[in-house]
């Protein structure tokens, strides 16, 4: 694979190269969250499980609450996948000098597990494979993710680095909305066969079967593996000075050292750890709450997710603009606040009452409000998102940027098992879906807590 030159050799136009090139890996990456993790695969998910769970004897609390805990395990454990190994990627992927061939053989595993999910029909016979194939290939894309980040301090400098990071985070949510509207109008279907549109699934596929919703996977498949091109065209290697000599191993307790020496990046890891898992459960859940509170079908989770990747595309290139003039800490902070309101909404409305109110029968109210959540979800995640690259980016060792940024994701995955087992745990204690989010509340009260100890301009050697 080719390499280019040092970043102090490049002209203008070859950064600039660079830059789309990176921000396609965005585009390439996002409709796996967006139609796999939460607007599209997610919800269906859930519908079969709970469908399944159903014909075996449960009631319908019951077997809704079952399927969102079976859901709850398969992001637990690839949450502890991607913490224990991402600080030990970063490190090696920083030794070599080379990140473009982690990236790659990440991206064949996303490939692959993703076309799989074809595999969950109706019935649910395969309901445990397909989830054990969902969350490798999540656990895949993140990981490739990492090691994409921590090109981004070679993108720019000082302030640049929020502009690059909000724009590449808009340029993803528009791909997932291409995409979610793709999905929509040609192939997912509802219960009665039918797209949004109203006509059967394109590509003479059997409504019947669902095989419309059940060709998610094969697109999320074919739309990274086309679009991931572009990243490995433009983008080049850049390789290290000289080969790295210290082992893996103290290299890691070296930052780990570092990480407890310094207040400000010990704070933000820490906070960041919180609002990222919370936000995580959000992403993970919030269709399945739809589905089993509201008692949404994918197409209605669908629009839902249109509207709320659209929010995220603009919200995340104005949060980028305030990212370059106030700096990232301000925007992290406003957008944990809306994430706070949003979750205290899921947990205080059904489609009966809203914080104890009763609502009148087939009120719409419901409906109403959670599409202004997801306008909020997509906005602040967005911002939220891209801000926190650059917030690392501010701590991070310039010479060592995968070291850090695994270390990054790290934290964002140490306990990203948390807000899900947590999930798991209240909804099967409560027997309610909606209690079961308030674990994702009091993350992000602590996460905004710590946030207190976090220097805005960071503390990088």
């Amino acid at each position: 694979m080719a390499t280019e030159p040092a970043s102090g050799a490049r002209t203008a136009g070859e950064q600039k190269r660079r830059i789309w090139g990176w921000m396609f890996f965005d585009w390439a990456q996002q409709p796996y969250a967006t139609l796999g993790l939460t607007f599209a695969f997610g919800p269906y998910f859930a519908e079969i499980a709970a469908r399944r769970y159903g014909a075996e004897g449960l009631d319908p609390q019951a077997a809704g609450a079952a399927a969102q805990s079976l859901w709850s395990v398969g992001q637990t454990l690839s949450g502890l996948a991607i913490a224990l190994t991402a600080p030990v990627l970063g490190a090696w992927a920083d030794a070599s000098g080379r990140k473009l061939p982690w990236i790659a053989a990440l991206s064949v595993i996303v490939v692959a597990c993703s076309a799989a999910l074809w595999m969950l029909t109706p019935d649910g016979a395969l309901l445990i494979p397909a989830l054990i194939l969902f969350f490798t290939g999540f656990a895949a894309g993140e990981a490739a993710n990492n090691v994409a980040n921590a090109i981004l301090p070679s993108l720019g400098s000082g302030r640049q680095i929020g502009r690059i990071s909000g724009s590449g985070a808009a340029f993803g949510y528009w791909g997932g909305v291409l995409s979610l509207l793709l999905m929509l109008g040609l192939l997912v279907d509802n219960a009665d066969g039918l797209t949004l549109l109203g006509r059967a699934p394109a590509l003479g596929l059997d409504g019947a079967a669902r095989e419309g919703t059940r060709a998610v996977g094969p697109v999320i498949a074919l739309w990274y593996a086309v679009f991931i091109i572009p990243f490995f065209v433009l983008l080049r290697d850049v390789p290290a000075p000289q080969p790295a000599r210290e082992p893996v191993l103290t290299r890691l307790r070296r930052l780990w050292a570092q990480v407890t020496g310094r207040r400000s990046l010990g704070a933000f890891l820490l906070s960041s750890m919180l609002y990222r898992d919370a936000l995580g459960a959000v992403y993970a859940f919030g269709g399945v709450y739809a589905t089993l509170v509201l008692g949404w079908e994918v197409i209605d989770i669908g629009i839902f997710g249109v509207i709320g990747a659209v929010v995220a595309a603009l919200a995340s290139w104005i949060g980028g603009i305030a990212d370059q003039r106030v700096g990232p800490k301000p925007v992290i902070i406003a957008s944990v606040l809306i994430l706070i309101a949003v979750g205290s909404i899921i947990v205080g409305m059904s489609r009966e009452v809203l914080f104890g109110v009763p609502l009148a029968p087939g009120s719409r109210l419901p409906d109403i409000i959670m599409y202004v959540c997801g306008a909020a979800i997509g906005g602040a995640g967005g911002s939220l998102y891209a801000a926190s690259r650059t917030m690392m980016t501010r701590h991070a060792d310039p010479e060592r940027p995968a070291e850090a940024f695994g270390l990054f994701a790290l934290s964002g995955r140490a306990t990203a098992f948390l807000a899900p087992m947590l999930i798991g745990v209240v909804t099967y204690a409560t027997g309610s879906t909606q209690l079961g989010f308030l674990p994702v509340i009091a993350l992000f009260l602590l996460a905004l807590l710590l946030l207190a100890w976090v220097d805005k301009d960071g503390d990088r050697p």
